[in-house]
C-alpha cells in the first residue's frame, strides 16, 4: 500500500496588508508579500498559506536507519524522473513541474549522491533564495534531506531568503563546504510560473559541469531518498534549532553581505555625493534586493527611503518579469527619461545577481558597464586599490572590455556564457572583473554575479568624479563618464535581440542550419558589405584546469570588427530563447552620440537573413531588443 511522507506542515491562507511602494514608480498589486514595509526588514511571523501538497511518496513502506545524530533517517524508495539535467544556471521549470512527487527530493538526493562524502558529511551547508513562490515548501525538503544525508549544520536565510550574492557571499565568509541556492533568477515567479535550484561550492561558485553531470546521471538511477524525520523548521526568526546533533541555525540575510560591501568600498565617499544635489533611484522589481536596499543604500549611505521602488519582495513579483533590462523595467526607464527625472537609476533582477545602469536619459549597455568599472576601479573602489589582476568577459559581451585590458596591459579572458567559467580563474588569481552582456557584472569578492555590487561601483566612480564638487555646482553624470571613455577607447555599438518560448524544434533547425553554414565559409568570403574574417561554432579551453566547453554560440566576425554571434539560451524553463548579438566598433567620436539600432541597422538586417529566423521560427519580432 502506497506510503506518503509529508515533507512540511502545509501552509495556510491568510490575508496580508495591501502594501504600497516608497517611490515614484508605481508597483503592481503585492499580493503575494513576503516582507512588511513598516517593519526594519522582516515582519515577526509570516502567516503560512494554502500550497500544493508536497510529498515524498513510496511504493512500500520506507526502512529507517538509526543514526548516531540522534534523529531517525528514513530511506524512502523512489523511480527516476525524466528531464532533470541541470542548465547554465542550475535547475529550472515551472513550479508544477517541481511540485509533483518527488521531483525536487530525487534532485537534491542525487545531488548528495553526486558529492565525495567530505564534501558535506558533518559539513556545514547555506540555504537561501529569491523568495518566489514554492521558496519556503522547497526549504524545508532540502533542510531535511540534508539531516538525512549527514550534514551538520546548515546555515538558512531568516524566511528563506539570500541573493544569490549572498549565499556566495556566506559561505565564503563562513567557510561552508557549500550551498544551496533557490531561484529561477530574471524569470517569472507564482504558482504558474518558474521555480529553481543550483548548488555552489566551496569557494562560493556555481557547480562545475563534473558535478552537474554526475548529478543527472544520478538522477536516471536514483532509487532511494534518505530524509530525517523533523519537524519543519520556523524560519520567521533568527536564531538557533537543534535535532540531535543536526543544527540549523537561521540568520539575518543582509548582515555578512552588507559587511562584505563595507569592506570593499568607500561607503563615506559615496555618502558624500548623496548629501549633493544628486537623485537616485533603485528599482528591487519587487524581488530579493528589496530586502538589501533599504539597509544598504537608505540606512548605510544616507538616500532617502523614496529612493527604493517596488521594494518588498512579493512571492510572485508583482505579476511583474523581474529582469532590469530596458522592456522589463520600463517604469525606471520612463522616470529617468522624463523631464525631472533623477541622475542615477539602477534595478536588479529576482535573485540579485543582474543590475541595470541608467543615467538622466541615458541608458548604460553591460558590456559598456563592466567596462567602465574596470576603467576605473583602482581609483574609484578601495578593493582595487592596487589594480584588478586581470579582466574578462562572456564571448557574446561587446569587445569594450578587452580595450580596457590592453590599455591598462591587464590579462584577458573571453569565456562561454555562464558565471562559473569566471571561478576557475578567480580562483587561480587570474581574474578580478568580469562581466556579461545579461546585465551580470561582478568582481573576485565573491564567485557570483552580483546586482548591489555593480551599483555600488557605480556610484563610487560618480562619487570619485564629483569629490570636489560643493553644493550648487553641476555634477559629473553618468552620460560625461559614458562619453569620455568612448572619447578615450572608442565606442562598441552592440545589441540583443532575445525570441522568447520559441518552439525548440525550429530554434534548433535554425542553429543547425547556421552550423552547417560557417562549415563552408571561408575567410574573405562577402555577407552584404562585410568581409568574414572567421566563422565558427565557439569552443573554449580553461587554462586553469584544462577542460573544454564546446558548441559555445555560432559567430561570424567580420574583417572590421563586427561580430553576429547566435546562441540558445538555457536560462528558461519553457520552450527556447534565441539570442542574437550585434556589434560594431566605432573609433570615430563624432558617430559616437548616433542610436545603436540606427548603426547596426545593416548588420540587424545581415543577421536576420542570414540566420533564417523568420523561415525557421515563424516570429518576426523580437520578445526583448537591448
Amino acid at each position: 500500500m502506497a506510503l506518503s511522507l509529508r515533507l512540511h506542515t502545509l501552509l495556510s491562507t491568510t490575508s496580508r496588508p495591501n502594501f504600497s511602494s516608497n517611490a515614484t514608480l508605481t508597483p503592481p498589486n503585492p499580493s503575494l508579500s513576503l516582507f512588511s514595509s513598516s517593519s526594519s526588514l522582516l515582519p515577526h511571523h509570516l502567516p503560512l498559506r494554502t500550497s500544493h501538497s508536497l510529498t515524498i511518496k513510496a511504493a512500500s513502506s520506507p526502512a529507517t536507519v538509526a543514526e548516531p545524530k540522534g534523529i531517525k533517517i528514513n530511506l524512502v524508495p523512489t523511480k527516476p524522473i525524466e528531464g532533470q539535467k541541470t542548465g547554465t544556471s542550475g535547475l529550472r521549470k515551472k513550479v508544477k513541474v517541481f511540485q509533483q512527487e518527488n521531483y525536487l527530493a530525487n534532485w537534491i538526493q542525487a545531488l548528495f549522491d553526486s558529492l565525495p562524502p567530505e564534501d558535506y558529511k558533518d559539513g556545514l551547508l547555506v540555504l537561501g533564495g529569491d523568495g518566489r513562490y514554492f521558496n519556503r515548501e522547497a526549504a524545508q525538503i532540502i533542510i531535511k534531506i540534508a539531516a538525512g544525508n549527514g550534514v551538520g549544520k546548515i546555515l538558512v536565510g531568516k524566511e528563506g531568503i539570500l541573493s544569490t550574492p549572498a549565499v556566495s557571499a556566506v559561505i565564503r565568509k563562513r567557510k561552508a563546504n557549500g550551498g544551496f541556492i533557490m531561484s529561477a533568477s530574471h524569470n517569472p515567479g507564482g504558482p504558474d510560473y518558474d521555480w529553481g535550484i543550483k548548488f555552489n561550492y566551496s569557494s562560493g561558485q556555481p557547480a562545475p559541469e563534473s558535478i552537474t553531470d554526475k548529478i543527472y546521471g544520478n538522477t536516471l538511477s536514483i532509487s532511494e531518498i534518505k530524509i530525517a524525520d523533523i519537524a519543519d523548521v520556523d524560519l520567521s526568526s533568527v536564531g538557533v534549532i537543534n535535532y540531535g546533533n543536526f543544527t540549523v541555525e537561521v540568520i539575518d540575510p543582509v548582515t555578512d553581505y552588507l559587511e562584505l560591501m563595507e569592506n570593499v568600498f568607500d561607503f563615506q565617499l559615496i555618502k558624500n555625493l548623496l548629501k549633493l544635489d544628486f537623485r537616485f533611484l533603485f528599482d528591487a522589481m519587487h524581488a530579493v534586493t528589496g530586502a538589501y536596499a533599504k539597509p544598504i543604500f537608505v540606512d548605510k549611505l544616507g538616500a532617502t527611503p523614496d529612493s527604493i521602488s517596488n521594494g518588498v519582495p512579493l512571492e510572485d513579483f508583482g505579476h511583474g518579469h523581474p529582469d532590469p533590462n530596458l522592456t522589463y523595467a520600463k517604469d525606471l526607464v520612463d522616470v529617468l527619461c522624463s523631464k525631472n527625472g533623477p541622475d542615477f537609476g539602477a534595478a536588479s533582477d529576482g535573485d540579485g545577481d543582474r543590475n541595470m545602469i541608467l543615467g538622466k536619459g541615458f541608458f548604460v549597455t553591460p558590456s559598456d558597464s563592466v567596462a567602465i568599472i574596470a576603467a576605473n576601479a583602482q581609483e574609484a573602489i578601495p578593493y582595487f586599490q592596487s589594480g584588478p589582476k586581470g579582466l574578462a568577459r562572456s564571448m557574446p559581451t561587446s569587445g569594450a572590455l578587452d580595450r580596457v585590458a590592453e590599455k591598462l596591459k591587464l590579462p584577458f579572458f573571453e569565456v562561454p556564457t555562464g558565471w562559473k567559467f569566471f571561478g576557475n580563474l578567480m580562483d587561480a588569481g587570474k581574474l578580478s572583473i568580469c562581466g556579461e552582456e545579461s546585465f551580470g557584472t561582478g568582481s573576485d569578492h565573491i564567485r557570483e554575479k552580483d546586482g548591489i555590487w555593480a551599483v555600488l561601483a557605480w556610484l563610487s566612480i560618480i562619487a570619485y568624479r564629483n569629490k570636489d564638487k560643493k553644493p550648487g555646482e553641476k555634477l559629473v553624470s553618468v552620460a560625461d563618464v559614458v562619453k569620455e571613455h568612448w572619447a578615450t577607447y572608442g565606442r562598441n555599438f552592440f545589441s540583443r535581440y532575445d525570441y522568447e518560448e520559441c518552439a525548440s524544434e525550429g530554434a534548433n533547425k535554425m542553429i543547425n542550419h547556421l552550423r552547417e553554414l560557417i562549415t563552408r565559409s571561408k575567410p574573405g568570403e562577402k555577407f552584404g558589405n562585410y568581409a568574414l574574417k572567421f566563422a565558427d561554432d565557439f569552443t573554449y579551453t580553461d587554462p586553469v584546469d584544462g577542460s573544454v566547453a564546446s558548441k559555445q554560440g555560432v559567430r561570424f566576425v567580420f574583417t572590421d570588427g563586427s561580430r553576429i554571434i547566435y546562441r540558445l539560451s538555457g536560462t528558461g524553463s519553457a520552450g527556447a530563447t534565441i539570442r542574437i548579438y550585434i556589434e560594431q566598433y566605432e573609433p570615430d567620436v563624432s558617430k559616437h552620440d548616433e542610436d545603436a539600432q540606427v548603426a547596426l541597422k545593416p548588420l540587424i538586417d545581415l543577421a536576420l537573413s542570414v540566420s533564417k529566423l523568420k523561415e525557421f521560427t515563424g516570429r518576426e519580432k523580437p520578445t526583448v531588443i537591448t
